[in-house]
């Protein structure tokens, strides 16, 4: 499977974003997306074992750096991506970094530690990317980190229920505990007021980033930041959705329609175009 098709099956807000980009770095940022996709599958995977699965995210290790016997059919391709735009093979370490703290985290005791996963799985992502896009001021780097922080935080409240049923909590211990919600009742799915004010509290952060991750996008950068801009755009617009339906979590599946990723999608086009 190429970089495309991986890109096409995922479904993802991120994909989207790609039209805004001329055909040179779409495909680029294409490259850069399915191996995302390919390593946040691996440690996904409910038919690897953990050993499994540490075998094949250190094949993609070395695979940043150098050809391989038996490498992963995107890596060439990879590392012509990463050369083209001078992008540190450490960069995309982190990412790894992050999709394999999954393997061994399933908690976290505070959000200075979950902060550090949310900087590994979304911030550095959106580091690499805009190293594809182009920029000219340095704060773009700034407004990415801050933007992935918001991308991130965003999808631990839609995925709450998912989560959940792969063992994990990205709600930090100490804020269920800061509201009176225990882990027992969470694993419950139980809605009360006092996990209506966990949820608050986490959209109240996430809405924190986006609003510095705005106001640190430079200027000159507005346009070739379009691609995160229309991600931000779809994002927030999920977050409102979320919580003005009031955080109903457990038992719906809160997703924007195809016809509302294009709108938004349109709007950032004719804004940043």
């Amino acid at each position: 499977m190429n970089a495309a098709d991986v890109t096409r099956q995922s479904g993802s807000n991120l994909a989207l974003a790609f039209v805004s980009l001329g055909r040179e770095r779409r495909a680029d940022i294409t490259v850069f997306y399915a191996f995302c996709r390919l390593i946040d599958d691996i440690a996904d995977s409910a038919e690897l074992t953990a050993e499994q699965k540490r075998e094949q995210l250190g094949a993609w290790r070395v695979a940043l750096h150098r050809a391989a016997a038996n490498e992963p059919a995107l890596a060439p391709e990879l590392r012509r991506v990463l050369a083209k735009y001078s992008i540190a093979p450490v960069m995309l370490e982190e990412i790894i970094d992050g999709v394999e703290m999954d393997l061994t985290i399933a908690r976290y005791d505070t959000f200075e530690e979950l902060r550090v996963y949310c900087y590994r799985v979304a911030s550095a992502v959106g580091l690499v990317s805009i190293e594809i896009f182009g920029y000219k001021n340095p704060t773009c780097r700034d407004y990415a980190v801050e933007l992935g922080l918001a991308l991130q935080t965003t999808n631990i409240i839609r995925d709450v229920a998912k989560d959940l049923r792969n063992g994990r909590v990205y709600i930090p211990r100490d804020e269920l505990a800061r509201f009176a919600y225990s882990e027992t009742e969470l694993q419950r799915e139980i809605y009360n007021p006092a996990f209506l004010a966990v949820m608050q509290f986490q959209a109240a952060r996430a809405w924190e980033f986006f609003d510095r991750a705005r106001k640190l996008l430079p200027r000159e950068d507005r346009g070739s930041m379009t691609a995160a801009e229309i991600m931000s755009s779809v994002y927030r617009a999920l977050l409102r959705r979320i919580e003005r339906d009031g955080f109903h979590v457990f038992t719906r599946d809160y997703r924007l329609t195809k016809w509302e990723k294009a709108f938004h999608v349109g709007v950032e086009l004719l804004k940043f175009g």
